[in-house]
């Protein structure tokens, strides 16, 4: 038997229909891609912010506790206590995940022309591992190893201690 030969128009349909699923094939892969990247951006985006709020936010609490009327009434900085305070709110904060941290130390800064005493500053470190949902991204922004899609943020917050004044 021999096959009838299809030509013209319907030939040239056939072929059309076959050159754009090629091109779908190849260019599907890179786009996806390439929408998962700029998704992936949005969401580090969001941790971002979340991550400097909540630091703003121990900050704060971290330097009412830290003050010489924060803690006990012996007066003086009261770093261990601000740290312990910051350390279980951060548990209320984020219940679910184990390895963020916080630390908070004492700064002195410039003296107080009215009082003629030292200023201080507490700084807070905030140590937040952002975790990569889409496919793909953790290639190019997770942090070594690869395989645990995981990009660690370090966060740090100046927040002033109040100090009464007293002569």
């Amino acid at each position: 038997m021999r096959m009838k030969r299809i030509a013209g128009p319907v030939m040239a349909a056939f072929r059309r229909a076959g050159q754009v699923t090629i091109e779908l094939l190849l260019v599907l892969p890179v786009f996806m891609l390439l929408l998962f990247f700029i998704m992936e951006m949005g969401n580090m985006g969001f941790q971002t912010i979340l991550a400097h709020h909540c630091a703003y936010e121990l900050a704060r609490i971290g330097s009412l506790v830290a003050g010489p009327h924060g803690g006990d009434a012996a007066g003086g900085s009261n770093v261990g206590t601000a740290n312990s305070k910051m350390k279980n709110v951060l548990q209320k904060m984020f219940p679910m995940s184990p390895g963020v941290r916080v630390e908070g130390r004492i700064v002195t800064t410039l003296r107080d022309q009215q009082s003629g005493e030292w200023n201080e500053d507490l700084l807070v470190t905030l140590y937040y591992p952002a975790k990569l949902i889409f496919p793909g991204s953790s290639f190019v922004l997770a942090d070594e190893p690869k395989a645990s899609r995981i990009k660690r943020m370090e966060v740090r917050v100046r927040m002033p201690v109040e100090n009464p004044y007293q002569k």
